[in-house]
């Protein structure tokens, strides 16, 4: 497998393919989870795990796997390792696993895992699938780590729980609220497709 396709193919959900700020995927748990950057690095990796491994399968299993049952599978491969992360979380991080609730059973209806599988893995050799799982996983969370260090920062001028601005600083109530989770995407959509895309296409 040429190093320059596995670049190319790691590269690509980075920047020009990003599923959050490019397709517009997986902007539940955006809203959902950033208003803490310790919630959102957790989610953001078990979507990583999921993704990947997911991916990776999938494209093992796909010369075996009848069309007309197709999405079946994929759905049951999914479920399947979001339970593994589920039931790590209960485990190890019982705590964490109280506070995201229901949201990492929601992984399995993330847009980008399916949406990973259907336009890559299931055409693609395993390896390739398994580093464009990753990197797509890679590109969400960059993005929803941007989102959730502002949301938690001027919503309670903390970082991971710590103090970080002072007793001047007056809490931005709205960022851990809901509407503060599309503000702040909305904003960093925007800062990026200009000051990115459009330099890029110059």
């Amino acid at each position: 497998m040429a190093a320059g396709m596995i670049k190319k193919t790691f590269l690509a959900p980075l920047g020009k393919d990003n599923p959050v700020f490019v397709q517009i995927l997986g902007i539940c748990s955006t809203l959902a989870v950033t208003n803490k950057l310790e919630n959102t690095m957790v989610m953001t990796l078990g979507v990583m795990f999921t993704t990947a491994l997911s991916s990776w399968t999938l494209s093992v299993m796909r010369k075996w796997i009848p069309s007309r049952i197709r999405m079946m599978v994929e759905t049951m491969i999914i479920a399947t390792y979001v339970i593994i992360v589920d039931i790590a979380l209960k485990a190890f991080y019982p705590e964490m696993w109280k506070q995201l609730g229901p949201y990492v059973g929601l992984i399995i209806t993330n847009c980008i895992v399916m949406g990973r599988i259907e336009a890559f893995a299931l055409q693609n050799k395993p390896m390739l699938s398994l580093v464009d799982g990753l990197a797509s996983g890679m590109g969400y969370a960059y993005v929803l780590l941007v989102i959730a260090f502002f949301r938690e920062l001027l919503g309670t001028g903390t970082l991971w729980g710590y103090q970080i601005l002072g007793s001047w600083w007056t809490n931005w109530s709205i960022m851990i609220m809901p509407p503060g989770g599309f503000f702040m995407l909305a904003i960093f959509i925007w800062i990026v497709r200009e000051a990115v895309f459009k330099e890029g296409s110059k």
